[in-house]
């Protein structure tokens, strides 16, 4: 018998060999291991609201979710996001059957794109990229085909007709994320009308991430795909509490889809968690009916602190792509002398006391995003004054 250490055959399925640790979990140990600052990893450094804190220990204590929840997610939290859907964007849900919770957008996402894909499955995504799309179209057996944003004019835009030609025979999918990380791009009402033109005409199912729909700044508008003609019925929506509410750690995310696309998701979803977060479903449905100044006073904060540091990156020398969405500066180092986002972010802490992330690595086309580095700004003002601070020093 041969023993598994001779063998041949590497341990990690084949699908999943190009993806290592995160790079989130390299930099924030590198954050740990250093003492920097950590604007690396997208977390705030506070808690959200302190009724919505207290309806989780209210729930935990009237012993609401402490055994498994209801597959599809607690009626109370099904309810609350067929309402946001609607009293935001006009979209109507049935909370029963078109209304699912998962453990956050990345099980939302991963269970999308298990449910949808067969093996050979293209799916186009906007690159830069959350790292987890990758992985998740790798395990599904989808083939990713990368549209880059590319920088223009102080932000990074969509090319309509480069999308539009990556669009093949063998296409099931196109995934969107708007507001998208880690540009801060928010796509326009025009860019979006023609992305539904393509879906239709193409027969193609969209997944969109909305996880920052509620960060948008300058006036812009977050505008679901599902709205738009012909949409809805091809469209999963996915959002989440963990960036509107501030508890990232909870893990409440939510897909909202026509029946049929949504029992497609559940059908892999349940084979993944099952269930998840059961007390926090009950405060995460009560934080979705807070009146709107807490909406808009969350905006206003983040706001400021991206004016903050922007401010700050430019001062110490970086090209600074200003966010209309998000919590994510991207900069470029060129100004700086530098060229290798990787190599920058991992001499930066012991260079200037920070923290950051290269957007590299959310490229299948590396040298795109080689110059590029991502700074978060969830941080508390004190927090980003002294990381402003500590990076001017890279200006001399």
């Amino acid at each position: 018998m041969t023993s598994m250490s001779s063998s041949t055959r590497p341990l990690l399925n084949r699908r999943l060999a190009e993806f290592g640790t995160t790079i989130f979990a390299e930099m924030s140990a590198l954050a740990v291991k250093t003492g920097a600052i950590n604007l690396g990893q997208g977390f705030p450094d506070t808690d959200g609201p302190e009724e919505v804190r207290e309806a989780a220990v209210r729930a935990l204590r009237d012993g609401r979710g402490n055994q498994y929840p209801p597959g599809p997610g607690v009626p109370e939290l099904r309810a609350a996001v067929a309402e946001h859907q609607f009293h935001r964007y006009g979209l109507s849900y049935d909370p029963d059957t078109e209304v699912l919770v998962t453990a956050g957008a990345t099980e939302a996402i991963a269970a999308g794109l298990l449910g949808l894909l067969e093996p050979g499955d293209e799916v186009v995504a906007l690159e830069p990229y959350y790292d987890s799309y990758a992985a998740c179209i790798a395990m599904a057996g989808g083939t990713r085909v990368p549209v880059t944003l590319r920088p223009h004019e102080g932000a990074f835009r969509l090319d309509l007709d480069e999308l539009r030609d990556a669009v093949t025979d063998r296409t099931r999918l196109l995934l969107l994320n708007t507001p998208h990380n880690p540009t801060g791009t928010v796509l326009t009402r025009e860019e979006l009308a023609a992305i539904a033109e393509l879906a239709v005409e193409r027969d193609l199912l969209v997944v969109t991430d909305e996880v920052y729909e509620h960060l948008v700044f300058d006036g812009a508008e977050h505008i679901p795909l599902a709205t738009f003609p012909g949409m809805r019925e091809r469209t999963v929506s996915i959002s989440s509490a963990g960036k509107t509410f501030s508890f990232t750690g909870w893990k409440v995310g939510w897909v909202t889809a026509a029946p049929a696309l949504l029992t497609a998701v559940r059908s892999a979803k349940q084979y993944l968690t099952y269930v998840a977060s059961g007390p926090f479903q009950y405060a995460v449905a009560e934080a979705l009916a807070l009146p709107e100044s807490y909406f808009t006073a969350y905006r206003a904060d983040m706001e400021a602190k991206r004016d903050l540091l922007a401010a700050g990156l430019a001062e110490a020398g970086f090209g600074v792509h200003r966010p209309t969405g998000t919590y994510f500066v991207t900069t470029d180092i060129r100004p700086l002398g530098e060229r290798d986002g990787i190599a920058f972010c991992r001499s930066l802490p012991e260079r200037a006391g920070v923290v950051a992330v290269p957007n590299a690595v959310f490229y299948d086309h590396r040298e795109a995003g080689a110059p590029f580095v991502r700074f978060a700004f969830c941080k508390r003002t004190p927090v980003l004054e002294e990381a402003v601070r500590r990076l001017k020093t890279l200006a001399g």
